[in-house]
C-alpha cells in the first residue's frame, strides 16, 4: 500500500448500509415496482429477468429503502459479491440484496471498483456464513477493510476502469443493433413474407405457401441432439477446458460466450454429451424452458438442454432466427410434474415452414456477415475484459501508478455498423 493511502473500513465511507425485505411481498403482476434480490446484479448494473416479480405502489412504500445516486447494490446471501448501481431504477429489495450509500467525499465509482476487485470478492466468502446457502451479514460488510487513495486517485483510478467498462457496454450495444438487423430481416422475409422477389414467385394452390416452400415439422429440419453431465464427485471431470452449457447459462442474445463450469477431455468422455461445435444452437428444456443461444466455441452440454442442427440447407443462423419467432410454441408445449419440460416429441408435432433453399440462400448471405460482427465484438470485449482484470487489483492496491496507466481510446459505437 502507498504511503498516502489509508486502511478504512466499508462503514467508514456510506452513510447507510443495509439489506432488503426479509419475507415475501404481496405481488402484482400490473405493479410498477420490480423484486429484485442478488441475482438481479451483473456486471455492475440491475438486471430485470423474465421471472422477476412485480410489486404495487402501495407494497412498495411500505418496504421502500433510502436508494439514491450514491447507492451501491451487493449479492450477500446465495450467489455471493455480484454488483449492481443504481441508477433510479423502479425496485424494492429482498434480502439477499445489501445496499449502501457512499459518502459524497469518497468516489462512487473507486468504491463500486473495490467490491468488484479481489479484495472483496475473497473476503465474502471468507466471511459468509451457511453450510448450504452462503449469507455474508451485514456486519461483516461494514467491517471490510481495504485501501483508501486520496480522491484524485480514486478518480483516476475509476476513471481508467470506467474506460474498459464503457468500451465493452458500447460493444454491447452495437451487438444488440446487429441482432436486431438479424431478426429484422428474418421478419421482413419470413413473416410479412417480403422476401427477395416475393411479388413474382406464384402461390402453391394445395399449401397456399410460395412456390418452393413446404411445410413440416421440426424434426424434419433439424437434428435434435442430448447432452449428459459427468459425475461431479470424480476427480479429473471438471474444471478442464471445455466449455460446459446449461440452462444457467443461457442469456437474452444470439451467444453463450462463458460458461459458468468447464469440463475435461476425461470428463466428456465420461458422460452423454458430445463436443458440439461453434454456432450449435442450444436450446433450454427444462426448468427455465424455451431459452435460445448460439455456442461462440465448441461446448458440451447437460441433459436439461438439446442441441439443434440444421438439416437440408437450412442454416444455423436461419434456424436460430426462425425458432425466436416461434419460441412461445415450444414454452406452451412444455409440461412435467414439478419442472416444465420440452422433450424430443414437441419437436416431431410443432410445425415448421421450409422455405425454398434459394431464399434461405439469400438470408444466409445476408445475415453471415451480421453474425460474424456479432463474433468480432464478444472476442473484442473478452480481450477488453482480460486487461481490465489484470488491472483492477494492481490499482486497487497501488502495485502500479495511476500515471503510468493509459485510458483505453473510445471508438464510435457505429463504425462497426456502418461497415457491417
Amino acid at each position: 500500500m502507498r504511503e498516502s493511502w489509508t486502511k478504512t473500513k466499508l462503514e467508514d465511507v456510506t452513510s447507510l448500509l443495509g439489506d432488503g425485505l426479509h419475507g415475501t411481498p404481496q405481488y402484482d403482476e400490473k405493479g410498477d415496482y420490480y423484486f429484485v434480490n442478488g441475482n438481479n446484479l451483473q456486471n455492475g448494473r440491475i438486471v430485470i429477468k423474465d421471472d422477476t416479480k412485480r410489486i404495487s405502489e402501495n407494497e412498495y412504500q411500505k418496504i421502500r429503502k433510502n436508494l439514491n445516486d450514491r447507492t451501491i447494490l451487493v449479492a450477500i446471501n446465495g450467489t455471493l459479491g455480484n454488483v449492481g448501481v443504481y441508477k433510479g431504477e423502479k425496485i424494492a429489495l429482498g434480502k439477499s440484496a445489501c445496499y449502501f450509500n457512499v459518502n459524497p467525499n469518497v468516489d462512487k465509482q473507486f468504491i463500486k471498483y473495490i467490491i468488484v476487485s479481489p479484495l472483496f470478492q475473497m473476503y465474502a466468502p471468507l466471511y459468509a456464513t451457511g453450510a448450504t446457502i452462503k449469507n455474508l451479514s451485514l456486519k461483516a460488510m461494514r467491517n471490510f477493510s481495504f485501501p483508501l487513495p486520496p480522491l484524485p486517485t480514486q478518480q483516476k483510478i475509476a476513471q481508467i476502469l470506467s474506460a474498459y467498462d464503457d468500451l465493452i457496454e458500447n460493444n454491447l450495444k452495437r451487438i444488440k443493433l446487429l441482432e436486431e438487423m438479424a431478426q429484422q430481416t428474418y421478419e421482413e422475409w419470413f413473416v410479412r413474407m417480403k422476401f427477395p422477389n416475393h411479388k413474382t414467385t406464384p402461390i402453391d394452390a394445395e399449401t397456399g405457401l410460395p412456390e418452393g416452400w413446404t411445410k413440416q415439422f421440426c424434426i424434419d429440419v433439424m437434428e435434435v441432439l442430448s447432452g449428459g453431465t459427468p459425475k461431479t464427485s470424480i476427480e479429473g471431470y471438471w474444471n478442464g477446458d471445455i466449455q460446459f452449457f446449461t440452462p444457467k447459462d443461457a442469456t437474452n442474445g444470439i451467444y453463450s460466450k462463458n460458461t459458468e463450469k468447464r469440463v475435461t477431455s476425461l470428463g466428456l468422455e465420461k458422460c452423454n454429451s458430445k463436443l458440439y461445435p461453434k454456432d450449435t444452437l442450444f436450446i433450454t428444456a427444462r426448468g427455465t424452458v424455451g431459452k435460445l443461444n448460439l455456442a461462440s466455441e465448441a461446448m458440451a452440454m447437460n441433459q436439461s438442454c438439446y442441441a439443434l442442427k440444421a438439416k437440408e440447407g437450412l442454416t444455423q443462423y436461419f434456424l436460430y432466427c426462425s425458432l425466436s419467432k416461434t419460441i412461445d410454441a415450444f414454452k406452451g408445449a412444455a409440461n412435467g410434474g414439478v419442472f416444465d419440460t420440452i422433450v424430443v416429441d414437441t419437436f416431431r408435432y410443432l410445425p415448421f415452414i421450409k422455405p425454398s433453399l434459394e431464399v434461405v440462400g439469400t438470408f444466409n448471405e445476408k445475415t453471415t456477415p451480421i453474425f460474424k460482427n456479432i463474433k468480432v465484438l464478444l472476442e473484442k470485449n473478452t480481450l477488453l475484459k482480460e486487461a481490465r482484470d489484470i488491472l483492477l487489483p494492481r490499482l486497487m492496491t497501488g502495485i502500479i501508478d495511476v500515471d503510468k496507466i493509459k485510458t483505453p481510446s473510445f471508438k464510435s459505437p457505429h463504425t462497426e455498423l456502418e461497415n457491417a
